[in-house]
Order: C-alpha cells, then structure tokens, then sequence
C-alpha cells in the first residue's frame, strides 16, 4: 500500500542516473544578465494599489516569505490548506535560525547540545564535546513553528487565505495578473469548500515536494526521498535520557543510503527514518530503527504515524515568469542529513526581499530579472554546503563498512567542531591546513580499514 501511495506523488521521480544539479549554479553574470536585471527598475509603476504577490503553502519558506512581502510594503496573500498540519519532520533547527528568524525561545521544546552517532555495529560516538556553553541544536514541532511564522505574517499585514491551491492560469504579456484557482474554507461552505480566484503579479511556490506551483510552470521532477516518522509518548524516566540528547543510527537494518533518528520532542520523541532507493520498505527499516532504541524508549505509545516525500536536489528549473519556487517546492534539502527547515525559510525571505527590492516596495511590478537575483545570491550562497554534504553521503553511506568508518571518524575534536560550526551557522567554515591534513589521513585509514572489513566479510557470504 505504501509503495502505491508513493507513486501518486506528482513531479517526483525514482532515483535515476542522471546526476544532482543546479539549473543556475555560481558563474559570473554576463552583461544580458546585469542588463534584464537592470530593466526591472524601469517596470511601469503599478496604478491605484500595491503589488500582489501569492504564496501557495504556508510552511517555513511561505511564512517567512509572507512576513518580508508584507513588510515591504506589498499586498500579501498565503494560500494553506491545513492551518493546523505537521509535517512529518525531524524537527532540528540550528542555532543561526532562532536568532536571525528572530524565533522566541518558548517554540523550541528541547536545546539539543549531545548527540549520539551509533554505527552499524552499534559503537555509539558522543558528539557535542566542541559546543560553547550557549550553543544548541533547536528542536521543534512543525505545526507550532509554521503556525508561529503565519501568524506573525498576518500581524504584519500579510492575507491568510485557508485553502486549497488548484491550479494558475500564466498570462499572455509581461504585465497581465496570473490568475490563481482555488478551493477556499471559511467554516460557511462545508468539507467540498468554494471555488475562488485570485489575481496576482506575482507568485511564490512554497507548497512542498509535491508542489502544484511547480507543475504549473513545468520545473520539472526530481528524485525524493520518503521520510517515515513516528511520535512516540515514552514514560517520563526514560524521557529524562532525551532531555538534552538526540541520536542518530546509520546501517543498512534501519536505511540502504539515509538514516534512523530519535528526536526528543516536548513530551514525547519522534523516531523516523527515510529513503531514496527503497521505498517500499520503508516500514521495515522504522521497524529497525525501533529496534535499535528498543530499550530506550520501552514502554512508548505511538500517538502519531507521518510519513512525506523529500527532494534530493533542487528542481531543473525553479524560476519562470514572475513565479519563483522555494523550500522544498525548489528542492532545498541538504543531502547526508536531510536538513531542509532554516533553508527553507531563509529562500522564501530571499526571494521575498528580490520582489520588495525589484519593485521599490510594492510601486513597481516585477519581471523574472528581479526574481532571478534571489536565485543567484542562493547558489553562491549555499552551492558549496550542497556539494560538500553530497560528497559525504556518497562516500560514507555506500556501505555499512562505509558507515562504521564515518562514525569512527565523529569522535575526532576537529570534525565535530568543523561540523557543528558549519550547521549552526550555515557556512562552510574554513579550517587549520594542518589539521585539515590530520582529517584527511585519518579519513583515508578509516576508508582502508572498512574496505578490507568489508572484503572480509564478501568472504564469509561465499
């Protein structure tokens, strides 16, 4: 049943050969480039009224979108089915997001500051030795961080409309509104909900992987991955374990090419797993993923079951017109851990601040120019993060001899704190030539050693 479910998924794929790419990466902007940005400084000015801008989904990225359009002086509409969904979602976000999203601190139920990488083998690795006394990794529940970033939105002058998003009519010219259809629920019309329209200038695509937006303007599919998650209640002596601690298992039992994780939650843990090469069995590697943290969380209740589907790269296109796509809907999710919560959010107020800029705060309309600035201060941005963690997941989630090596290499000082450094504040940090050197020869013995156990065990299979 599961796997049927899967293949209903729109603009998605199964993995294919074809390799993860960026429709825009990093390159010097040529002179037709500088001069299409330019242009929109001379759009004509809008009359009697502000821009209209749209976001369809009301996620991190439509919720800090919706935020920066409304402050910038453009009339702002968020289109959100379920007002009240959790998305099936680790959860973890990094200490760089609570202060520059400015997130008060009573939405983070745990600061995570340990983590526990166990390996194939079950060797578990403390991490967290490298942490400053007021570093942590946020730990938070979709349905109150989104709701949280709608609502401040809307105080803001931001339009929440609950609905459901069906399709867009593109315009014919450069100035002619993209007319947006969709299903609205106010209360008044019942479950079947009223059929509306919606005239914009402009439109962000924020609503997922499963993106409507994007079918809309034909950004074409992408592989995913399918993350399963289960809300466990665990009884208040084993919660005192997960006040402050999180882990994460890697093995062929409980993932072929991602990982399990146990995330401690308010009251409860969250405990998931995911995959881009078997999804039909995703069920049985929660099923190993529970058995790993069996005696940890003995006596839970599960009193949630989630499952949804996570980009593996960004889309073939993720602009056209003047709809632009982001968070998941553009593919924004780091290979190696799956994170996709900060990126999200910091795209959707990226490509919000292009349209607050492009059209002098709402005065002027806006052409793809203007929008096509976000997405190139996004790649010089965040290609090199995207490429560094795909590299690792290629090189250290092959095998489970791979995996023992990756989690050897955990206990280094060094790669922690180069890791944390680059999680928590979204950078590829720069490191010491010397001990970059030391990584290297210890990553390279720990790659020999697990290749001879793996040739090792080849043996005993024949």
């Amino acid at each position: 049943m599961n796997s049927i479910a899967f293949k209903s998924f729109v603009g998605l794929r199964h993995s294919s050969s074809e390799p993860p790419h960026f429709s825009a990466q990093p390159k010097p902007i040529t002179l037709h480039r500088k001069l299409k940005v330019a242009a929109g400084k001379y759009s004509p000015k809008v009359q009697g009224r502000n821009l209209r801008v749209a976001i369809v989904g009301g996620g991190p990225a439509g919720g800090a979108a919706a935020e920066t359009l409304a402050k910038g002086g453009i009339e702002t509409f968020l289109i959100e089915r379920k007002l009240d969904n959790c998305k099936p979602c680790g959860g973890a976000i990094p200490l760089c997001m609570v202060g520059e999203f400015d997130l008060p601190l009573d939405i983070i139920d745990r600061r995570v500051t340990k983590m526990k990488m166990i390996s194939p083998s079950n060797v578990a690795v403390d991490i967290g030795r490298t942490l400053k006394a007021h570093e942590y990794i946020g730990m938070v529940r979709r349905e109150v961080l989104d709701n949280y970033l709608r609502e401040r939105a809307k105080e803001n002058g931001a339009n929440i409309i609950n609905g459901l998003f069906l399709k867009m009519d593109i315009p014919k010219d450069k100035e002619s509104p993209y007319v947006l259809h969709y299903s609205g629920y106010d209360g008044k019309t019942g479950g079947v909900g009223e059929k509306r329209t919606l005239e914009v200038d402009a439109v962000i695509g924020a609503d997922g992987a499963n993106s409507r937006v994007a079918k809309a303007i034909d950004a074409g599919d992408y592989e995913y991955a399918i993350a399963f998650q289960e809300r466990i209640k665990i009884p208040d002596d084993k919660m005192v374990y997960y006040e402050d601690l999180a882990e994460m298992y890697v093995g062929d039992d409980v993932s072929p090419d991602f990982y399990g994780w146990v995330f401690p939650k308010c009251d409860h843990v969250a405990v998931g797993t995911g995959t881009v090469t078997h999804k039909g069995d995703i069920k049985k590697f929660q099923l190993a993923t529970r058995k790993r943290a069996e005696d940890k969380i003995l006596g839970g209740k599960i009193i949630r079951v989630e499952a949804h589907p996570i980009p593996e790269h960004p889309r073939p296109r993720r602009l056209k017109g003047r709809v632009a796509l982001v968070g998941d809907a553009a593919g924004y999710v780091t290979k190696c851990s799956g994170e996709g919560i900060y990126f999200a959010a910091k795209s959707g107020r990226m490509c919000a601040e292009a349209i607050v800029e492009g059209s002098e705060n709402g005065k002027r309309l806006v052409d793809e120019g203007d929008l096509r600035k976000y997405l190139e201060k996004w790649d010089k941005a965040y290609w090199p993060t995207y490429k560094v963690l795909d590299i690792l997941q290629k090189v250290f989630y092959r095998s489970n001899p791979a995996r023992e090596a990756f989690v050897e290499l955990c206990a280094d000082e060094y790669v922690q704190k180069m890791t944390f450094d680059s999680y928590l504040y979204k950078t590829v940090v720069p490191g010491n030539p010397l001990e970059d050197l030391k990584l290297a020869i210890n990553t390279i013995g720990s790659l020999v050693r697990a290749n001879a156990l793996r040739n090792e065990m080849n043996k005993l299979n024949v």
